[in-house]
């Protein structure tokens, strides 16, 4: 019995051993998140202005939750630059319709302002970042 238990001690040691001496497995490189996205000009303005307008649509359709959750964007209708440094910019976006049918989406335009953060004596504009919707046409009414 004895022969048993020191051979199952040295058995014990040499394995827990290894255990010790293992090295941990090799992480992944992890690339940056940029790196593996295609990002277009488009997709920054949209990341922008998105909560500004998804406001407004719920307002205008009544807070409905397929409002607020199912309007999709469709173009850039028009950037203009404004001499107080802000740009006006025209979007045009799809709303579901007001009768559920997933098939039929209003048409709108929504022309929202947005004002970079500006502090320079040279240029004279003094204001925070803004973002705020001037317009919003319903255009297959």
């Amino acid at each position: 019995m004895k022969k048993m238990i020191v051979l199952f001690t040295i058995l014990l040691m040499f394995a827990t051993d290894n255990l010790v001496n293992a090295k941990p497995p090799e992480p992944k490189e992890i690339k940056p998140y940029a790196e593996d996205w295609y990002v277009t000009p488009e997709d920054i303005i949209r990341d922008i202005i998105f909560p500004a307008i998804d406001k407004r649509v719920i307002k205008e359709y009544g807070g409905k939750e397929a409002s607020g959750f199912g309007w999709q964007q469709q173009r850039i209708v028009n950037i203009i630059y404004n001499n107080n440094h802000s740009y006006d910019i025209s979007i045009r976006i799809q709303v579901p319709n007001r009768n559920n049918n997933p098939f039929e989406y209003a048409k709108d335009l929504v022309k929202v302002r947005v004002s970079p953060s500006c502090d320079s004596p040279k240029i004279g504009c003094s204001h925070g970042f803004k973002v705020e919707v001037l317009d919003y046409k319903h255009l297959n009414e």
